[in-house]
Protein backbone atom coordinates (compact mmCIF):
# COMPACT_ATOMS: atom_id res chain seq x y z
CA UNK A 1 0.00 0.00 0.00
CA UNK A 2 2.85 2.40 0.95
CA UNK A 3 4.36 1.70 -2.13
CA UNK A 4 1.07 2.52 -3.94
CA UNK A 5 0.89 5.79 -2.44
CA UNK A 6 4.74 6.93 -2.57
CA UNK A 7 4.25 5.81 -6.80
CA UNK A 8 1.23 7.98 -7.50
CA UNK A 9 2.87 10.91 -4.90
CA UNK A 10 6.06 10.58 -7.30
CA UNK A 11 3.27 11.09 -10.63
CA UNK A 12 1.92 13.97 -9.16
CA UNK A 13 5.49 15.49 -8.76
CA UNK A 14 6.51 14.70 -12.04
CA UNK A 15 3.18 16.19 -13.35
CA UNK A 16 3.68 19.00 -11.42
CA UNK A 17 7.24 19.86 -12.54
CA UNK A 18 5.89 19.14 -16.29
CA UNK A 19 3.99 21.45 -16.31
CA UNK A 20 5.99 23.82 -14.49
CA UNK A 21 8.51 23.86 -17.22
CA UNK A 22 5.57 24.12 -19.52
CA UNK A 23 5.15 27.22 -17.79
CA UNK A 24 7.84 28.90 -17.65
CA UNK A 25 8.74 28.01 -21.83
CA UNK A 26 5.59 29.31 -22.69
CA UNK A 27 6.79 32.51 -21.03
CA UNK A 28 9.90 32.71 -22.07
CA UNK A 29 8.42 32.38 -25.55
CA UNK A 30 5.76 35.60 -24.17
CA UNK A 31 8.99 37.33 -23.79
CA UNK A 32 10.62 36.54 -26.49
CA UNK A 33 7.76 37.22 -28.69
CA UNK A 34 7.16 41.01 -26.82
CA UNK A 35 10.47 41.73 -27.93
CA UNK A 36 9.70 42.12 -31.19
CA UNK A 37 7.70 45.06 -32.61
CA UNK A 38 4.72 44.37 -33.76
CA UNK A 39 3.31 45.30 -37.29
CA UNK A 40 -0.49 44.47 -38.43
CA UNK A 41 -0.90 45.49 -41.98
CA UNK A 42 -4.50 44.88 -43.77
CA UNK A 43 -3.63 45.22 -47.57
CA UNK A 44 -0.58 43.71 -49.58
CA UNK A 45 0.74 46.72 -50.76
CA UNK A 46 0.95 47.77 -46.85
CA UNK A 47 2.86 44.21 -45.90
CA UNK A 48 5.07 44.80 -48.67
CA UNK A 49 6.50 48.22 -48.08
CA UNK A 50 7.21 47.43 -44.32
CA UNK A 51 8.88 44.03 -45.16
CA UNK A 52 11.37 46.48 -47.61
CA UNK A 53 11.87 48.66 -44.94
CA UNK A 54 12.97 46.14 -42.34
CA UNK A 55 14.54 44.30 -44.36
CA UNK A 56 16.70 41.54 -42.58
CA UNK A 57 15.52 42.41 -39.42
CA UNK A 58 12.91 39.87 -39.37
CA UNK A 59 13.54 38.86 -35.88
CA UNK A 60 13.29 41.91 -34.47
CA UNK A 61 10.30 43.14 -36.79
CA UNK A 62 6.87 40.37 -36.85
CA UNK A 63 4.93 41.63 -39.78
CA UNK A 64 1.52 40.26 -40.09
CA UNK A 65 -1.01 40.59 -42.75
CA UNK A 66 -4.60 40.46 -42.60
CA UNK A 67 -6.66 40.17 -46.09
CA UNK A 68 -4.30 36.98 -47.59
CA UNK A 69 -5.09 34.19 -49.96
CA UNK A 70 -7.54 36.46 -52.19
CA UNK A 71 -9.71 38.08 -49.75
CA UNK A 72 -11.46 41.28 -51.33
CA UNK A 73 -11.36 44.14 -49.11
CA UNK A 74 -14.74 45.48 -49.62
CA UNK A 75 -16.37 41.66 -48.20
CA UNK A 76 -13.63 41.56 -45.39
CA UNK A 77 -14.65 40.27 -42.14
CA UNK A 78 -12.00 40.01 -39.20
CA UNK A 79 -11.79 36.93 -37.21
CA UNK A 80 -11.02 36.88 -33.84
CA UNK A 81 -7.96 36.79 -33.91
CA UNK A 82 -7.52 39.38 -36.45
CA UNK A 83 -9.26 41.78 -33.74
CA UNK A 84 -6.48 40.56 -30.87
CA UNK A 85 -3.44 40.72 -33.25
CA UNK A 86 -5.18 44.51 -34.07
CA UNK A 87 -5.10 44.66 -29.90
CA UNK A 88 -1.49 44.01 -28.64
CA UNK A 89 0.03 45.38 -32.03
CA UNK A 90 2.75 47.96 -31.80
CA UNK A 91 1.57 49.60 -35.57
CA UNK A 92 -1.49 48.88 -36.88
CA UNK A 93 -1.92 49.94 -40.72
CA UNK A 94 -5.35 50.29 -42.65
CA UNK A 95 -7.41 51.93 -45.21
CA UNK A 96 -9.57 54.29 -43.48
CA UNK A 97 -12.80 54.35 -46.28
CA UNK A 98 -15.76 53.28 -46.19
CA UNK A 99 -14.61 49.75 -46.97
CA UNK A 100 -12.94 49.57 -43.66
CA UNK A 101 -14.47 51.65 -41.75
CA UNK A 102 -16.86 50.00 -39.28
CA UNK A 103 -14.85 46.83 -38.39
CA UNK A 104 -11.34 49.17 -37.77
CA UNK A 105 -13.28 51.83 -35.59
CA UNK A 106 -14.17 48.96 -33.44
CA UNK A 107 -11.07 47.40 -33.30
CA UNK A 108 -9.45 51.09 -32.14
CA UNK A 109 -11.91 51.14 -29.39
CA UNK A 110 -10.70 47.64 -28.29
CA UNK A 111 -7.00 48.31 -28.22
CA UNK A 112 -4.53 47.08 -25.10
CA UNK A 113 -1.85 48.27 -26.25
CA UNK A 114 -1.68 52.23 -25.00
CA UNK A 115 0.93 52.84 -27.05
CA UNK A 116 -0.38 51.80 -30.20
CA UNK A 117 0.64 53.26 -33.01
CA UNK A 118 -2.41 53.15 -35.65
CA UNK A 119 -1.79 55.05 -39.00
CA UNK A 120 -5.13 55.70 -41.33
CA UNK A 121 -3.78 55.81 -44.88
CA UNK A 122 -6.12 58.30 -46.39
CA UNK A 123 -5.15 60.72 -43.57
CA UNK A 124 -1.91 60.59 -44.53
CA UNK A 125 -2.40 61.52 -48.06
CA UNK A 126 -4.58 64.59 -46.67
CA UNK A 127 -5.94 66.42 -49.38
CA UNK A 128 -3.87 64.53 -52.18
CA UNK A 129 -6.71 61.96 -51.71
CA UNK A 130 -9.08 62.22 -54.62
CA UNK A 131 -12.81 62.24 -55.11
CA UNK A 132 -14.06 58.45 -56.78
CA UNK A 133 -15.18 59.90 -60.23
CA UNK A 134 -18.32 58.79 -61.84
CA UNK A 135 -17.64 58.85 -65.76
CA UNK A 136 -20.01 58.98 -68.47
CA UNK A 137 -21.54 56.01 -69.67
CA UNK A 138 -20.24 54.01 -65.83
CA UNK A 139 -23.11 52.16 -64.50
CA UNK A 140 -23.84 52.86 -60.93
CA UNK A 141 -25.57 51.55 -58.12
CA UNK A 142 -28.90 53.64 -57.02
CA UNK A 143 -27.04 54.56 -53.19
CA UNK A 144 -24.06 56.14 -54.86
CA UNK A 145 -26.35 58.42 -57.22
CA UNK A 146 -25.25 62.30 -56.20
CA UNK A 147 -22.94 60.74 -53.62
CA UNK A 148 -19.25 62.02 -53.31
CA UNK A 149 -16.94 58.99 -51.82
CA UNK A 150 -13.08 59.09 -51.23
CA UNK A 151 -11.18 56.49 -53.66
CA UNK A 152 -9.82 54.19 -51.53
CA UNK A 153 -7.22 52.70 -53.98
CA UNK A 154 -4.73 54.97 -52.96
CA UNK A 155 -1.50 52.11 -53.36
CA UNK A 156 -2.51 52.04 -57.29
CA UNK A 157 0.08 55.12 -57.40
CA UNK A 158 4.18 54.91 -57.45
CA UNK A 159 3.84 58.64 -56.30
CA UNK A 160 1.78 58.06 -53.54
CA UNK A 161 3.99 54.89 -52.46
CA UNK A 162 6.61 57.36 -52.37
CA UNK A 163 4.56 59.13 -49.54
CA UNK A 164 3.77 56.11 -47.56
CA UNK A 165 6.65 54.53 -47.61
CA UNK A 166 8.89 57.68 -46.36
CA UNK A 167 6.26 58.35 -43.40
CA UNK A 168 5.82 54.09 -42.40
CA UNK A 169 10.19 54.13 -42.10
CA UNK A 170 9.83 57.27 -39.48
CA UNK A 171 7.42 56.01 -38.13
CA UNK A 172 9.08 52.46 -36.96
CA UNK A 173 12.34 54.31 -36.30
CA UNK A 174 10.56 56.71 -33.64
CA UNK A 175 9.52 53.28 -32.28
CA UNK A 176 12.95 51.32 -32.21
CA UNK A 177 15.46 54.04 -32.16
CA UNK A 178 18.08 51.20 -32.25
CA UNK A 179 17.49 50.94 -36.43
CA UNK A 180 16.33 54.16 -37.13
CA UNK A 181 18.89 54.67 -39.60
CA UNK A 182 18.93 51.10 -41.34
CA UNK A 183 15.29 51.30 -41.81
CA UNK A 184 15.78 54.98 -42.92
CA UNK A 185 18.26 53.72 -45.39
CA UNK A 186 16.42 50.86 -46.41
CA UNK A 187 13.56 53.14 -47.86
CA UNK A 188 15.92 55.37 -49.47
CA UNK A 189 16.69 52.41 -51.78
CA UNK A 190 13.23 51.62 -51.98
CA UNK A 191 12.36 55.14 -52.78
CA UNK A 192 14.92 55.27 -55.82
CA UNK A 193 13.16 52.21 -57.69
CA UNK A 194 9.97 53.74 -56.61
CA UNK A 195 10.98 56.96 -58.64
CA UNK A 196 12.53 54.71 -61.59
CA UNK A 197 9.57 52.80 -61.80
CA UNK A 198 7.37 56.58 -61.53
CA UNK A 199 9.76 57.75 -64.39
CA UNK A 200 9.08 54.99 -66.85
CA UNK A 201 5.15 55.82 -66.89
CA UNK A 202 5.46 59.32 -67.80
CA UNK A 203 7.92 58.40 -70.68
CA UNK A 204 5.56 55.57 -71.68
CA UNK A 205 2.28 57.75 -71.45
CA UNK A 206 4.12 60.51 -73.35
CA UNK A 207 5.72 58.30 -76.31
CA UNK A 208 1.81 56.70 -76.66
CA UNK A 209 0.01 58.65 -79.50
CA UNK A 210 -3.53 56.56 -77.95
CA UNK A 211 -4.28 58.14 -74.46
CA UNK A 212 -7.24 56.60 -73.55
CA UNK A 213 -8.18 53.31 -72.25
CA UNK A 214 -11.49 51.51 -71.41
CA UNK A 215 -12.16 49.06 -68.88
CA UNK A 216 -14.85 46.80 -68.81
CA UNK A 217 -15.15 46.34 -65.07
CA UNK A 218 -14.59 48.10 -61.90
CA UNK A 219 -11.74 50.90 -62.04
CA UNK A 220 -9.93 51.11 -59.15
CA UNK A 221 -7.19 53.43 -60.76
CA UNK A 222 -8.12 56.86 -60.31
CA UNK A 223 -4.94 57.65 -58.89
CA UNK A 224 -2.87 56.20 -61.50
CA UNK A 225 -4.73 57.54 -64.54
CA UNK A 226 -4.96 61.05 -63.16
CA UNK A 227 -0.60 60.91 -62.05
CA UNK A 228 -0.03 60.10 -65.82
CA UNK A 229 -2.72 62.32 -67.57
CA UNK A 230 -4.33 59.12 -68.94
CA UNK A 231 -8.11 59.25 -70.32
CA UNK A 232 -10.78 56.46 -69.20
CA UNK A 233 -13.92 54.46 -70.15
CA UNK A 234 -14.98 52.55 -67.35
CA UNK A 235 -17.73 50.26 -66.97
CA UNK A 236 -18.87 50.30 -62.83
CA UNK A 237 -17.19 53.00 -60.35
CA UNK A 238 -14.02 51.84 -57.98
CA UNK A 239 -16.16 49.74 -55.38
CA UNK A 240 -18.96 48.94 -56.98
CA UNK A 241 -20.56 45.34 -56.47
CA UNK A 242 -21.88 45.16 -59.82
CA UNK A 243 -20.77 42.29 -61.55
CA UNK A 244 -23.56 42.74 -64.79
CA UNK A 245 -22.65 45.34 -67.21
CA UNK A 246 -26.24 46.97 -68.91
CA UNK A 247 -27.23 46.80 -72.63
CA UNK A 248 -26.52 50.71 -72.30
CA UNK A 249 -23.00 50.77 -70.75
CA UNK A 250 -22.19 47.34 -72.87
CA UNK A 251 -22.97 49.58 -75.89
CA UNK A 252 -21.27 52.80 -74.92
CA UNK A 253 -17.93 51.65 -74.14
CA UNK A 254 -18.00 49.81 -77.31
CA UNK A 255 -18.85 52.93 -79.53
CA UNK A 256 -15.98 54.08 -77.72
CA UNK A 257 -13.82 51.53 -78.67
CA UNK A 258 -15.26 51.75 -82.46
CA UNK A 259 -14.92 55.27 -82.77
CA UNK A 260 -11.16 55.53 -81.03
CA UNK A 261 -10.16 52.16 -82.87
CA UNK A 262 -8.85 50.43 -79.71
CA UNK A 263 -7.78 47.24 -79.77
CA UNK A 264 -7.58 46.59 -76.15
CA UNK A 265 -10.37 45.98 -73.86
CA UNK A 266 -9.12 46.12 -69.46
CA UNK A 267 -10.44 44.38 -67.06
CA UNK A 268 -9.04 44.01 -63.37
CA UNK A 269 -7.89 40.97 -61.24
CA UNK A 270 -10.03 38.93 -59.68
CA UNK A 271 -13.13 39.37 -61.70
CA UNK A 272 -14.39 37.15 -64.66
CA UNK A 273 -14.13 38.50 -68.38
CA UNK A 274 -18.18 37.94 -69.11
CA UNK A 275 -18.50 42.58 -69.29
CA UNK A 276 -15.44 42.72 -71.16
CA UNK A 277 -16.49 39.71 -73.73
CA UNK A 278 -20.03 41.64 -74.03
CA UNK A 279 -18.71 44.90 -74.82
CA UNK A 280 -16.17 43.33 -77.63
CA UNK A 281 -18.64 41.56 -79.18
CA UNK A 282 -21.05 44.70 -79.34
CA UNK A 283 -17.99 46.01 -81.11
CA UNK A 284 -17.71 46.70 -85.12
CA UNK A 285 -14.23 44.48 -85.27
CA UNK A 286 -15.13 42.30 -82.62
CA UNK A 287 -11.57 41.55 -82.52
CA UNK A 288 -9.90 43.11 -79.44
CA UNK A 289 -7.65 41.55 -77.19
CA UNK A 290 -8.60 41.43 -73.64
CA UNK A 291 -6.07 42.76 -70.85
CA UNK A 292 -5.99 42.19 -67.24
CA UNK A 293 -4.72 44.83 -65.02
CA UNK A 294 -3.75 44.25 -61.42
CA UNK A 295 -4.90 46.19 -58.73
CA UNK A 296 -3.20 44.21 -55.67
CA UNK A 297 -6.90 42.62 -54.26
CA UNK A 298 -6.30 39.65 -54.65
CA UNK A 299 -2.89 38.74 -54.03
CA UNK A 300 -2.16 35.13 -52.51
CA UNK A 301 0.03 33.72 -50.05
CA UNK A 302 1.10 31.91 -52.96
CA UNK A 303 1.70 34.80 -55.13
CA UNK A 304 3.73 36.02 -51.78
CA UNK A 305 5.56 32.95 -52.06
CA UNK A 306 6.57 33.12 -55.50
CA UNK A 307 8.03 36.82 -55.26
CA UNK A 308 5.40 38.87 -56.09
CA UNK A 309 6.01 42.12 -54.84
CA UNK A 310 4.22 45.65 -55.49
CA UNK A 311 7.48 47.05 -57.57
CA UNK A 312 6.65 43.73 -59.84
CA UNK A 313 2.87 44.30 -60.14
CA UNK A 314 2.56 47.70 -60.87
CA UNK A 315 6.17 47.06 -63.75
CA UNK A 316 3.52 44.17 -65.03
CA UNK A 317 1.04 47.35 -64.73
CA UNK A 318 3.07 49.51 -66.75
CA UNK A 319 4.07 46.52 -69.52
CA UNK A 320 0.40 46.01 -70.04
CA UNK A 321 -0.68 50.09 -70.32
CA UNK A 322 2.45 49.97 -72.72
CA UNK A 323 0.09 47.38 -75.14
CA UNK A 324 -2.84 49.05 -74.89
CA UNK A 325 -1.61 53.02 -75.26
CA UNK A 326 0.65 51.70 -78.29
CA UNK A 327 -2.88 50.35 -79.40
CA UNK A 328 -0.73 47.61 -82.10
Amino acid sequence: MKDNVHSVFISICALVCLILIGFCFTACNDDEHKDKISIVCTIFPQYDWVNQIIGEKTDEVEVTLLMKNGTDMHSYEPTFSDMAKISTADVFIYIGGESDEEWTSKALKNVSNKNQVSVNMLEVLGDKALVEEIKQGMQIEDEESGEEETDEHVWLSVKNASIYVGYFAQKLGDIDAVNKEYYLENAKKYLNNLQELDTEYEKAVEISQNKTIVVADRFPFGYLVKDYNIEYFAAFPGCSTEVNASTETVTFLANKIDSLELKYILKIDGSKDKVARAVKDATISKNQSILTLNSMQTISSEDMRNGVTYLSIMQQNLNLLKEALTNE
